[in-house]
């Protein structure tokens, strides 16, 4: 994925909800519990660790585990032993340090006290505890960047430093993958047909971060990976629920030991089968994290509403990318917020032009009206005798069912033409729907690449030439191939 092209646009939750979630997350939740908890008597080793002796007080104030330390309590799925929970009081209490919550005061006595931060979680602005959440969704990530801690005792030499060249681990190689995975699932949640809130297959994710996209049927040795690469997402994503990043259904014990064929679990008709394999989706806050980061990483990741309080130029324009639920949506926002005698007027002004964008900007610009309505017909009759905007009106004029609307001339008929086919190509590229279109004008119109070539449009070469290469009868084709030839001669190119 390159940070030069943009994303499709996310709908995200207000940061109101998306608040409450952060607040609601469990591993959160837990280090703000440490942190009331902390006192004078709480001592931290270097690096800002709880002392071992410290852990057991820490988990009962958790509730994991009782008086006589017993595990009890349910962190996700199931009762807790001992010693998952005081390494659920251990996570708790870096996230509480990492994130501000909690701050060591003296490196040398290894005290601490209550972290600025804190406070924030309940008096701070919605934003600002999105800030805190943002925090502690580092400290998992890198946790989850971390091979299995007995890999790494073993991995010691006599030093007691850890031999990152026997464990076999970059940590940077390891954050980029975590990246790329979650990237992935980004793209999933905020595509027009992509999966939504639905979760993705445990073995599809892997597949598509091993199998090239273009190997056919993939060979065992890539099979092998695939499922190596399902079991390290399964332990990285149980990491990254309790965060409140994604929601997962992890691996079914029962298939841990033997996942031959995980490829063919993925495409079996069985959802319930599938499921077996592991569910995974990010979830609202899961995409306002991950958005989060890929702008901080150079991304261009749009959101919904990003453009309702810019003007109608970096409106139009804005949308050019945008698919057509999320570009109504944005619209909507934007109109939202002005009078709709005004925004007429502003669209209508902002859609002029003959550059490359021009003509997508004058087809969202027509989509935008649609959403005003009636109250467009003023606006519209304003520019009825406009070159580039008159044919635009009389369209709209004529669907809305307004009454004396003149009749366009020839010349801006064929122009507006031009214009509705150059939008088109901008906006979907060869799609079958161009292709019907294309068909239907030269069907229409007998001598209709005669005349095309004539009108005075910045786009009318490339669109005589998309004609010729999309029309399935290669005379027609020939007949607009020599038009568009014909159109760039006289427009000096």
């Amino acid at each position: 994925m390159s940070d030069s092209s943009p994303l499709p646009p996310v709908r995200l939750h207000s940061e109101a909800e998306l608040a409450r979630d952060a607040l609601a997350a469990p591993l959160l939740s837990r280090a703000a519990r440490l942190a009331r908890w902390a006192g004078p008597d709480t001592r931290v080793e270097t690096g800002g660790v709880l002392v071992q002796e410290q852990l057991p007080a820490a988990a009962r104030a958790l509730g994991l585990i009782d008086g006589e330390g017993e595990g009890e309590g349910d962190v996700s799925a199931g009762d807790v032993s001992v010693e998952d929970a005081l390494a659920h009081a251990s996570e708790a209490w870096r996230v509480a340090v990492d994130a501000g919550l909690v701050e060591v005061v003296d490196e040398d006595e290894g005290t601490v006290t209550v972290g600025e931060d804190l406070a924030l979680l309940t008096s701070g602005s919605p934003h600002e505890v999105l800030g805190v959440w943002l925090g502690a969704l580092e400290t998992v990530l890198a946790d989850a960047g971390v091979p299995d801690l007995d890999d790494l005792v073993d991995s010691m030499g006599e030093s007691g430093e850890v031999d990152f060249s026997q464990l076999d681990w970059d940590p940077d190689a390891e954050a980029d993958f975590l990246d790329g995975v979650l990237a992935n699932l980004y793209l999933l949640s905020v595509s027009e047909d992509g999966p939504a809130d639905i979760p993705v297959p445990l073995p599809a994710l892997a597949a598509s971060m091993v199998v090239p996209s273009d190997m056919g049927e993939p060979t065992n040795d890539v099979l092998e990976q695939v499922s190596d690469m399902m079991m390290r997402l399964d332990d990285q994503f149980r990491l990254l629920e309790p965060v409140g990043l994604v929601a997962y259904r992890p691996v079914d014990e029962a298939l841990m030991a033997d996942i031959d064929d995980p490829a063919e679990g993925a495409s079996a008709g069985d959802e319930t089968d599938v499921s077996r394999y592991g569910m995974v989706r990010l979830t609202p806050l899961g995409l306002y994290g991950v958005r989060a980061r890929l702008l901080e990483s150079g991304f261009e990741a749009p959101a919904v509403g990003d453009l309702a309080d810019k003007g109608a130029d970096a409106l139009l324009d804005g949308m050019a990318g945008f698919p057509a639920t999320a570009a109504r949506a944005e619209t909507e926002q934007w109109l939202t917020r002005r009078e709709p005698r005004a925004a007429a007027r502003e669209l209508l002004a902002a859609a002029r032009g003959g550059d490359a964008g021009a003509p997508l900007r004058r087809l969202h610009c027509q989509q935008a009206l649609s959403l005003v309505g009636g109250e467009s017909e003023p606006a519209l009759r304003e520019v009825l005798d406009d070159a580039e905007l008159g044919g635009l009106a009389r369209v709209w004029l004529s669907e809305y069912g307004a009454p004396d609307v003149p009749a366009p001339s020839e010349a801006m008929v064929f122009w507006l033409t031009i214009d509705t086919v150059a939008a088109q190509l901008a906006a979907e590229g060869n799609s079958a729907e161009l292709r019907g279109l294309v068909e239907g004008l030269a069907q229409q119109h007998g001598g209709f690449f005669e005349a095309a070539w004539r009108v005075d449009h910045p786009a009318t070469p490339d669109v005589l030439e998309a004609m010729g290469r999309l029309h399935p009868d290669k005379r027609v084709a020939k007949e607009a191939r020599k038009a568009a030839f014909k159109a760039r001669s006289q427009q000096g190119g």
